[in-house]
């Protein structure tokens, strides 16, 4: 058995698939040291740049005074805090939901919301290019999986419509984690109406980057009604853009009380730290009130896309912080990634199989503590790279 593994492994190796972890030995920011070396980073998702925020640290050590360091027990038992209680109830307000529910990790939330949702004579019908957490909540399920083309609306309404499923549930992220491009929200709704299904949308990219004052994709639909739609789910993830850790499940009454009851990802494990909820109150604040740090963000997008015009290599299309540079072959898009380092940048490189075969590429990640110059820098490596 072990031989085979190994086996296996050397193979990845060959590839250029194998992957490796560094050892970071500072707080998360635009600069960043690991294994002993100080390097620029375009490879985070603390998006608004808040994972180091002082006011977040002050915070979490107010929390920690008052609650401890663990919650002690599942949030059935005794381990559901007054924090994780009043964090609850703010992320319903700020999402415009009636209720929401504290997960562990977005990875989490959405195998507990397929879960408790369908079982074998139900159908989930997925997004192509969603992430594996999706994926694996849908084999967790033991329900008919069917996917559809990458944002394809007809081809999800022609699956939709040859069903004869007990239960429609349609899964979609918002923002595509390695595309960086965003779901037809709104058709999607429509869709889900039409055929009677429930729609799970995952914003763990969009939640505090899209939207007026951050409150993520579902603000960008034209119709308000959106949010008291009794068929959508609603899930973000609060160690992203928010700069924490945990996500959340925002939705009508009747569905949070059948996770609480029956959602094993949330029953089966103890509850997150409360002072980080305590932490997560303080972002939230700031994610509402900080427009400056999305409006950075923008500029930093439209300065990346006029510097790299000219590359061989082309951006995906995407307004996000998510801007996927395509590549192609995998061992050349570590290749590139490596040129990149040995210049003190960090850009990953991303293969198969959580891309499809032929698009590898480097995912360059934006943050709102990037500065100009840094972005400038980024570009100058990236075309002494295309020229080496």
């Amino acid at each position: 058995m072990f031989s085979g593994l190994a086996e296996q492994l050397r193979k990845r190796e060959q590839q250029g698939l194998l992957r490796r972890r560094r050892i970071l030995e500072s707080p998360q920011a635009s600069r960043v040291a690991i294994d002993g070396c100080d390097y620029l980073a375009f490879c985070s998702n603390d998006y608004l740049g808040l994972a180091n925020d002082p006011r977040l640290i002050e915070a979490a050590c107010v929390g920690a005074k008052r609650y401890g360091v663990g919650a002690g027990a599942s949030h059935l038992i005794n381990g559901h805090s007054a924090a994780h209680h009043d964090l609850e109830q703010v992320l319903a307000a700020f999402t415009g939901f009636p209720q929401a529910l504290l997960f562990s990790t977005g990875y989490m939330a959405n195998i507990g919301v397929v879960t408790a949702l369908v079982g074998r004579e139900d159908a989930v019908f997925a997004d192509k290019l969603n992430h594996a957490s999706l994926n694996d909540a849908v084999l967790l399920s033991r329900t008919r999986f069917i996917r559809y083309a990458h944002n394809d609306m007809a081809a999800l309404a022609r699956r939709l419509a040859s069903t004869d499923a007990r239960r429609k549930l349609v899964i979609s992220d918002a923002v595509f984690s390695m595309e960086g491009d965003i779901a037809p929200i709104s058709e999607l709704l429509a869709l889900c109406q039409q055929y009677q299904a429930v729609l799970l949308l995952d914003d763990a990219h969009g939640f505090g980057v899209l939207g007026k004052q951050g409150r993520g994709s579902l603000s960008q639909v034209a119709d308000n009604r959106a949010y008291h739609a009794p068929n959508l789910v609603y899930m973000a993830t609060l160690g992203k853009a928010a700069g924490v850790f945990g996500a959340f499940v925002a939705a009508q009454p009747e569905v949070i009380e059948t996770l609480i009851q029956s959602a094993h990802s949330y029953i089966y494990t103890t509850a997150t730290p409360p002072l980080l909820a305590q932490a997560l109150l303080t972002s939230l604040h700031v994610i509402e009130n900080e427009e400056w740090r999305r409006d950075t963000l923008q500029r930093h997008i439209a300065q990346l896309k006029q510097g790299v015009q000219s590359l061989p290599w082309p951006l995906l299309p995407s307004v996000t912080p998510i801007q996927p540079l395509l590549i192609g072959d995998s061992k050349e898009a570590v290749r590139v990634s490596e040129r990149l380092r040995e210049r003190g940048i960090l850009v990953p490189a991303i293969r198969p199989p959580t891309v499809p075969q032929g698009t590898a590429r480097l995912r360059i990640s934006l943050s709102a503590v990037h500065r100009p110059e840094d972005i400038q820098q980024l570009i100058e490596a990236l075309h002494q790279s295309a020229a080496a």
